[in-house]
């Protein structure tokens, strides 16, 4: 097979992945909220959040900007953006 034969789901990292890579590189501990973040602002949308909050004024934490930097970082690596 050739290195371009690649499927989609092989061309893309885990949360594990990503998390490992940014905190080798920048020292900073990134969650998979702050991942998935970053993801839906790049476009990328898996699949639809079943884990929706109860109520309308939950807050989430949102990704700080020197972390967002380092994912973004991270996904142009793994050729996901």
């Amino acid at each position: 097979m050739d290195e371009l034969d690649l499927t989609a789901a092989e061309s893309k990292a885990a949360y594990e992945e990503i998390k490992d890579y940014v905190l080798e590189h920048t020292g900073l501990k990134v969650s998979s909220l702050y991942i998935a973040q970053v993801k839906e602002k790049c476009g990328i949308i898996e699949r639809v959040n079943y884990n929706l909050p109860k109520s309308k004024n939950s807050r989430q934490p949102k990704c700080p900007p020197e972390k967002e930097v380092a994912i973004r970082e991270a996904l142009e690596y793994f050729h996901m953006i």
